[in-house]
């Protein structure tokens, strides 16, 4: 016997979807820093009613993935410098200890799926493919921390990372880069070797380099 979904679900769902899919947009930087989105737009797009389009974004909007003004404006965040710098000191806190938390974790298989990873971000490198390089680079470093089985930790991280999303696009456009970062490769020796400050050397200076293009 079929159970018919009550018009609650439907709505809680539709909000789910639509949330899920534009934080995962946001985070990879299919979007632009200070594009400017409309519940309308959305709601029409997803096929949705205004209800669930209006709750996407407030959850967003909570989680900092995009800002409200005054007017009610919806917009992702269009970060200052100062902004920039405080994102990437908290990437090096968090993810050097998601990271050495991880070591003692890091078998064979671990070090082989990073690999193959930073494999495929370097393919996204070299066909200058912004959304997948930043996608397959924050994979890359998901990978890693989920061996850490510190969940609160990550998704500290993970909200830093959606906040960051637009602006590592605009990162990725300004230096134009056609190679993975080296510090993965840093990173995989690091992990082989057993070297937790190898490690956390490489980690911090992976996730705040690029960052510090934004700010010169």
């Amino acid at each position: 016997m079929l159970t018919q979904t009550r018009p609650s679900d439907t709505g809680a769902s539709a909000h789910d979807r639509l949330y899920r899919s534009l934080r995962q947009q946001i985070m990879h930087g299919e979007l632009a820093p200070g594009q400017a989105l409309t519940l309308r737009g959305l709601a029409k797009s997803y096929g949705v009613s205004m209800t669930p389009a209006r709750e996407a974004l407030r959850r967003l909007a909570a989680e900092g993935a995009l800002t409200l003004s005054a007017s009610g404006r919806v917009a992702t965040p269009d970060l200052s410098h100062e902004r920039i710098e405080e994102l990437a000191t908290l990437r090096a806190l968090i993810e050097t200890e998601l990271a050495s938390r991880a070591l003692p974790r890091a078998h064979l298989a671990l070090i082989e799926r990073l690999q193959t990873i930073n494999m495929a971000n370097a393919e996204a490198a070299v066909k200058r493919d912004a959304v997948a390089y930043i996608r397959t680079n924050l994979e890359f470093h998901r990978t890693l921390y989920l061996r850490a089985q510190a969940p609160a930790m990550l998704a500290m991280a993970e909200t830093v990372w959606l906040q960051l999303g637009p602006t590592m696009r605009a990162l990725y456009s300004r230096i134009a880069r056609s190679e993975p970062p080296q510090h993965h490769r840093m990173i995989i020796a690091a992990l082989k070797a057993g070297d937790e400050p190898a490690l956390r050397l490489a980690v911090r200076t992976d996730v705040t380099q690029g960052l510090r293009h934004l700010t010169a």
